[in-house]
C-alpha cells in the first residue's frame, strides 16, 4: 500500500520474537479454533491463520512442507489443517477467521480480542444469532439486521440452518440460556507481598 508507515505491526518484538509469538498464536487457534489475546495480537495472527487455510486448500506436497514450518506441533495440526478444516472451507472464497473486540482482560485494559475460525463448534457469531433468535416469539417475523444475520452464518455452513434451528430450540429449552460468564481480569503487575501484608488503620 503506497504511503504506508508500515506493513504490520511491530507489537514490539524482534523478529525473530514477534514469529515465534504469531506461530505460537495460530497453532492454538488451529488446535481449539477460538482463542483470547490483545486485539493486535489478533490482527496480526489473522494474517497468517487466513493463508495457512488457503495453502490447505491448494493440497500439494509444497503447502504441507509449508504449513510444517509453521505449525509448532506440526505432526498433530497439519493433519487437522489439510483434513476437517480444509474440507470445511472448500466452498468459501475467503474470510475463513473473525476477529470481534471484548472488553479488557488484563488489568493494565490492553485491547482485548477473539480470533476464531468462522463456522466451526465455537463460532461466536452463529451462537449470539441463534440466541437472538430463541429470545424472539414464535409469533413474531425477525427484523432485517437479524435476517441479514442468518444468512450470512449459515451461507457457507455444511446443513447451517438445521444446525442453527437445533440449538435455537436448545436454548429455549434451557433455563438459564447460554450466557458463558467472563474469565476474572488476569493481573498484570502483581502486589508486593510486604504492600500487601500492611494494615493501615
Amino acid at each position: 500500500m503506497a504511503g504506508a508507515k508500515f506493513k504490520y505491526r511491530h507489537l514490539s518484538r524482534s523478529s525473530s520474537h514477534r514469529q515465534a509469538l504469531l506461530r505460537n498464536l495460530v497453532t492454538s487457534l488451529f488446535k481449539h479454533e477460538s482463542i483470547s489475546t490483545t486485539w493486535h495480537k489478533a490482527k496480526e495472527a489473522q494474517r497468517m491463520a487466513e493463508k495457512l487455510v488457503t495453502l490447505a486448500k491448494k493440497d500439494t506436497e509444497a503447502t504441507r512442507r509449508r504449513a510444517h514450518q509453521i505449525f509448532y506441533t506440526p505432526h498433530e495440526m497439519v493433519p487437522k489443517l489439510f483434513g476437517p478444516i480444509r474440507e470445511r472451507y472448500l466452498d468459501r472464497p475467503g474470510g475463513y477467521t473473525r476477529v470481534l473486540r471484548i472488553e479488557p482482560l488484563k488489568e493494565d485494559q490492553a485491547e482485548s480480542a477473539i480470533l476464531e475460525l468462522v463456522d466451526g463448534p465455537r463460532d461466536l457469531r452463529f451462537a449470539m444469532t441463534a440466541k437472538t433468535l430463541a429470545r424472539l416469539p414464535e409469533t413474531r417475523k425477525m427484523n432485517e439486521l437479524t435476517a441479514k444475520n442468518v444468512q450470512k452464518v449459515t451461507q457457507f455452513r455444511k446443513d447451517g440452518m438445521d444446525s442453527l434451528r437445533d440449538m435455537v430450540k436448545k436454548m429455549r429449552v434451557a433455563d438459564k440460556g447460554w450466557d458463558e460468564k467472563l474469565p476474572e481480569p488476569k493481573r498484570v503487575y502483581q502486589e508486593e507481598k510486604s504492600r500487601k501484608d500492611m494494615h493501615y488503620p
